[in-house]
C-alpha cells in the first residue's frame, strides 16, 4: 500500500507513488541544515533522492487547503475579537505544517493535534465549526474522535505524545498498518510526556511520527532558554529514533519529508521525528502581546518567507495554477469563511449536566455526587425563577 495525500489518494489512484521508506543504514542524526526544496522565492532548488519531490497534482491540493486554511484562520481570529470565540491560537505562517502533515497520512490513520491544529484539523476534512466548539467552550470536543480517527484537540503540553504512543503500539499488537501523528510545539519537547512517549515508541517500535512544530517561541520563551541541542530534531537521536529537520515554510520539503517518514513509521521500522523551522506570525494566542517578547522586524523578516506565496510561485512556474486558478480558490475560501460566521452566529443550547459526560466510562460515586449537587442548583435555580 502507498502512502498519498488523502484527496490525492481518492482522486487518482493511478497517478500514486510510492514512498519508500529510510534506509535503515543511514545514521539516526538529522541533516546538518533544514530540508529544502524551494528556496524562499518559491524556484526548485536541486533535486534530492532521499525526498523526491511529490506529485504535482498533490502540491495543488496542498495550495489549495493552505489558502483555505489561512481564511479560516484569519476568520476564527475575528470570531474571537467578537467574542464568538472565547480563545483562539493562530497558526497563520504555518500553513505548509498543518495542510502537509494532515495530507501526509490516510484517513484511517489517527492525528493527535496540540490546541494550536485548528487548520490541520479543517484541512482533514472535520466540520470547522465542530473543530471551534472547544474554543468556544461549549463542549469538551465538537466531533467524534473515533468518527474521525482525530483525537480531542491537546491543550496540556505533551500529554497527546504518550497518548500517540498508546494508540499507535495498541493497533501494532493488533495487526493494523494505523500510523499515528502526534504534533508537538517546540515548548512541548521541555516536557517529560515528550520524552516518555517518544522512548516508549522507540522501545516497542510504535509506529508513530513525532511532528514538531519550532515556531521560535514557547508563548513569550525564546528556543534559546529552552535547549541548547544544535536542533529539536537532535532530541530524538538519544532514543534512538531517526530524526529530520525541514524547512516548514517550504511546502514542497514539508510533504516530501512528512511523507517518508509516515512510510517508515508504517513499514514497522518504529517512530520518527521530524522537526519543522517555521514561524508564528500571530500572538500566542488573542490574550498575548507578542510585541512584549519579539520585534517587528522579526515578523517581516519571516513575513518574506510566507508558505502560501512560496507555493503558489512554484505551481505558477509548473503551469498548474494561473489567475484563474488562483481566483476560483480565493473564492472558495470566501465562501467557506461567510458560511463559518453564520453558523457561528446560532447560539448553542448547552446543557450544565453534560459536564459530566464522558468523563469516564463509567461514572464514578464522587462525579455522580457532583453531576447530582448541580442538579440540585439547577432545579432551585428554575424554581426561584418561576417565583
Amino acid at each position: 500500500m502507498t502512502t498519498t495525500p488523502q484527496a490525492v489518494r481518492r482522486a487518482s489512484p493511478r497517478t500514486r507513488r510510492a514512498a519508500t521508506p529510510p534506509d535503515p543504514a543511514r545514521p539516526l542524526l538529522p541533516d546538518s541544515a533544514p530540508v529544502r526544496l524551494l528556496d524562499e522565492s518559491g524556484t526548485l532548488l536541486a533535486a534530492r533522492t532521499d525526498y523526491p519531490e511529490p506529485p504535482l497534482e498533490a502540491l495543488h491540493e496542498m495550495y489549495r487547503r493552505m489558502v483555505l486554511g489561512r481564511r479560516f484562520d484569519t476568520q476564527a481570529t475575528a470570531l474571537t475579537k467578537q467574542g464568538r470565540l472565547a480563545v483562539y491560537p493562530s497558526s497563520r505562517g504555518q500553513e505548509a505544517c498543518q495542510v502537509g502533515a494532515v495530507l501526509a497520512v490516510r484517513d484511517t490513520d489517527w492525528v493527535f493535534p496540540t490546541y494550536r491544529e485548528s487548520m490541520a484539523l479543517v484541512a482533514r476534512g472535520i466540520d470547522p465549526v465542530e473543530v471551534l466548539t472547544l474554543l468556544r467552550g461549549d463542549w469538551h470536543c465538537g466531533y467524534d474522535p473515533t468518527a474521525v480517527h482525530t483525537a480531542p484537540q491537546c491543550t496540556p503540553l505533551a500529554t497527546q505524545c504518550v497518548h500517540a504512543a498508546g494508540l499507535a503500539y495498541g493497533e501494532a499488537y493488533q495487526g493494523r498498518d494505523t500510523v499515528a501523528l502526534a504534533f508537538i510545539g517546540d515548548g512541548a519537547t521541555s516536557e517529560g510526556d515528550f520524552h516518555e512517549g517518544i522512548n516508549f515508541a522507540a522501545v516497542f517500535k510504535a509506529p508513530v511520527v513525532y511532528f514538531v512544530q519550532n515556531n521560535k517561541y514557547a508563548i513569550s520563551v525564546p528556543l534559546s532558554r529552552q535547549t541548547a541541542a544544535p536542533s529539536l530534531a537532535y532530541k530524538g537521536v538519544g532514543y534512538g529514533v531517526p530524526s529530520e529537520q525541514v524547512d516548514g515554510n517550504d511546502p514542497v520539503a514539508v510533504l516530501a519529508v512528512l511523507t517518508r517518514a509516515v512510510a517508515h513509521a508504517r513499514a514497522g521500522k518504529g517512530p520518527y521525528l521530524v522537526e519543522a523551522h517555521t514561524y508564528r506570525m500571530e500572538p500566542h494566542t488573542n490574550a498575548d502581546d507578542a510585541s512584549r517578547y519579539r520585534d517587528g522586524a522579526e515578523v517581516d523578516a519571516w513575513r518574506d518567507r510566507d508558505p502560501v506565496a512560496r507555493l503558489e510561485t512554484y505551481l505558477r512556474a509548473r503551469g498548474v495554477l494561473d489567475d484563474a486558478k488562483i481566483a476560483a480558490i480565493a473564492a472558495e475560501a470566501e465562501a467557506s469563511a461567510a458560511e463559518l460566521r453564520t453558523r457561528m452566529n446560532d447560539q448553542p443550547t448547552v446543557d450544565p449536566l453534560s459536564l459530566f459526560e464522558h468523563v469516564y466510562a463509567e461514572p464514578t460515586p464522587q462525579l455522580v455526587e457532583q453531576r447530582e449537587q448541580v442538579r440540585a442548583e439547577l432545579a432551585a435555580a428554575d424554581e426561584e425563577g418561576g417565583h
